[in-house]
């Protein structure tokens, strides 16, 4: 039986209805929503973990993401001479070639790592090179570092710049094939001198043969060095961090933070993602070869974070990564040692919601232990207040505290 014209009009008003709740939800960035509806749906949607990455990547481009803006005095902070909004930024591995700046900044993030991008374009490994561990709230990537090089990532980054509200950080590697590893982080260092905030030397990946031997302490003096006097050679003075590994003994650590005190490297990334696999991983991709990320990693990340603020006697600021999925392990890293925090596949789990949850999240501990904003907060379980500074010119907790207008 046809429906009435009342009928009708009736059933387009409840879709009507139901259409613009679902945009509205869906724009404005809603937790629960996105949590209960949107990234399940998605993941149902799209099963392959790399085109789904890809999608994500196309919406950030287009500006098609929630908008959130961070405008908390608290949670304001300046590490190694720049100012951050909150210590919450994303890490590098999502927007590889400068694609997604746009969307990146609009959904909140304090700071962006473009990369790793390496001289010339390679395609990375055979596909597929990403699974999802859903059951563990975690994913296995054994990517290897596919770029589209050096002038078609400063060509992307150049039309995307005008959208970035913080520190845009550039990843820098080397190609696979490369017969001079250390020249490929010099050339990467004067290829993007007009573009980058900070540069990453990234030596950890582990889906690059050979690569992670350059944390070793000679191979990496002769690294540092060259790339250091490269950016000193510039008109300005950027900083410089050193991101490294989960997977390294203590010897290596403590290698690695003579190395760092010694040439007043910047700042260190600690860390990318790991080899190991605990024994608690329920996934049946659990064993595929490549880097562990997510919740599974979190142990391992605060054990090298807690390590390498005592062996740099806090004098280098740390960015922490690995496992953050919550404003509370946020806390607990900045506690640890950490000045900034990055968040890479709790994002793709929860979507654009967790830069807001995170940081709500961080300024109620904040209040509820008495501190007036991160830098009070930073090292205070491991060696006290530690201050925060750029290099060798460290500044103190109070001219940091000035320096934030907090």
């Amino acid at each position: 039986m046809p429906f009435s014209k009342k009928a009708r009009s009736l059933l387009i008003a409840v879709a009507g209805g139901h259409g613009a709740l679902f945009g509205y939800l869906l724009c404005t960035g809603n937790d629960k929503f996105y949590q209960d509806v949107v990234m399940p749906v998605a993941r149902l949607a799209i099963s392959d973990g790399e085109k789904a990455h890809s999608a994500m990547i196309t919406l950030c481009k287009w500006g098609l993401v929630p908008k959130y803006q961070c405008a908390n005095d608290r949670l304001q902070t300046r590490v190694f001479g720049l100012d951050f909004c909150s210590p919450l930024g994303l890490a590098a591995g999502f927007d590889k070639h400068g694609d997604a700046i746009k969307g990146v900044y609009r959904m909140g993030f304090s700071h962006s790592e473009i990369g790793s991008v390496t001289p010339q374009p390679q395609p990375g490994n055979p596909k597929p090179r990403v699974f999802r561990l859903v059951e563990d709230q975690a994913i296995i990537n054994r990517y290897g570092f596919p770029s589209v090089g050096h002038a078609r990532a400063h060509e992307n980054i150049q039309k995307g710049i005008r959208y970035k509200t913080g520190p845009l950080g550039i990843n820098l590697g080397a190609n696979k094939t490369s017969a001079n590893v250390v020249q490929d982080f010099v050339d990467g260092v004067n290829a993007f001198a007009d573009l980058a905030d900070y540069f990453v030397v990234n030596v950890s990946s582990p889906n690059t043969p050979g690569l992670r031997v350059h944390q070793k302490r000679e191979k990496l003096l002769e690294l540092l060095t060259a790339v250091l006097k490269a950016r000193d050679a510039l008109q300005r003075k950027i900083p410089l961090l050193l991101k490294i590994a989960p997977d390294l003994t203590k010897e290596d650590k403590e290698s690695i933070a003579q190395t760092a005190l010694e040439l007043n490297v910047d700042g260190l990334i600690v860390c990318n993602t790991t080899i190991s696999r605990p024994e608690t991983l329920k996934s049946i991709h659990k064993n595929e070869a490549g880097g562990l990320s997510g919740d599974p990693e979190k142990d391992v990340a605060m054990e090298t974070l807690r390590d390498m603020f005592e062996l740099t006697k806090g004098r280098i600021p740390i960015i922490a990564l690995g496992g953050i999925s919550s404003g509370e392990e946020a806390y607990r890293r900045i506690r640890a040692g950490a000045s900034l925090i990055q968040v890479y596949t709790a994002f793709t789990y929860q979507g654009p919601p967790l830069v807001k949850r995170i940081n709500d999240e961080l300024e109620a501990f904040l209040k509820r232990d008495g501190l007036r904003n991160i830098a009070d907060a930073v090292g205070i379980d491991r060696l006290g207040p530690s201050p925060s500074g750029y290099g060798d010119r460290l500044i103190t907790l109070e001219e940091q505290i000035a320096a934030s207008n907090v």
